[in-house]
């Protein structure tokens, strides 16, 4: 089956997963997320990309994230992939490939998921089990979101800065949000878009992104099942 064509749109966030091969683990120290940390750093500098929110898993990460330029997040993710591998195989003394095929990338609605998602990619580790409270992980983003921590690799979206009018009133509300847990419908059409490799947002925001992308794009069938039951 021939691979669908990702979507390459500058100035328009997107949901970035990438996984490792087999679901092996890409981090075994909290040296690993530091470098996987500083890589991405530099190639999101290079590239001229921002992210929003992040969160580093021990077989996965997420990322959202929003390239000036269309091809942007392809060289991030690739400069990020290769010098990351052949510092984890290195280390470890192994050969081949580290991660899961391509990495995957979906535009999100700005004004109907963008804040979803942001919360979908920082609740990861306790959808996981893996801490109880999402502020005990340390590699995401919902510190710097939440709590104002110093991050220099988080650049808050338009959307995130329209939730108050400074940093402590956003980040109140920002927690607000968290408080409230996502419903499962919306963690389903996360989950769906990042595996069918569909765009997320309103009938709208799908016929503009297909225009853009110059591929025709919609929803799958099981996004609009579970729209209908909403």
């Amino acid at each position: 089956m021939a691979r669908r064509p990702r979507f390459s749109i500058p100035g328009q966030p997107q949901h970035v997963m990438q996984r490792g091969n087999n679901r092996m683990a890409i981090f075994a120290s909290a040296a690993d997320y530091t470098r996987f940390y500083r890589k991405l750093e530099q190639a999101c500098r290079r590239y001229d990309c921002v992210v929003h929110a992040y969160v580093f898993m021990s077989n996965h990460v997420h990322l959202l994230m929003t390239p000036a330029k269309a091809n942007g997040i392809g060289r991030v993710m690739q400069s990020v992939g290769t010098s990351y591998a052949a510092y984890f195989n290195e280390l470890n003394v192994r050969t081949g490939g580290m991660f899961e095929g391509r990495y995957r990338a979906i535009p999100i609605d700005s004004e109907q998921y963008l804040l979803t998602c942001y919360r979908y990619i920082e609740r990861n580790p306790v959808r996981a089990g893996v801490v109880a409270n999402v502020a005990q992980h340390r590699w995401s983003s919902y510190r710097a979101n939440a709590l104002g921590e110093r991050d220099p690799l988080v650049t808050p979206h338009e959307r995130y800065l329209s939730l108050g009018i400074d940093a402590a009133s956003r980040q109140s509300s920002y927690r607000a949000l968290h408080a409230i847990d996502l419903p499962p419908t919306a963690v389903d059409r996360l989950r769906d878009s990042i595996r069918t490799g569909s765009a997320l947002g309103s009938e709208g925001f799908l016929r503009r992104v297909a225009q853009l992308a110059g591929r025709p794009e919609g929803p799958s069938r099981r996004a609009k099942r579970l729209a209908n039951r909403a």
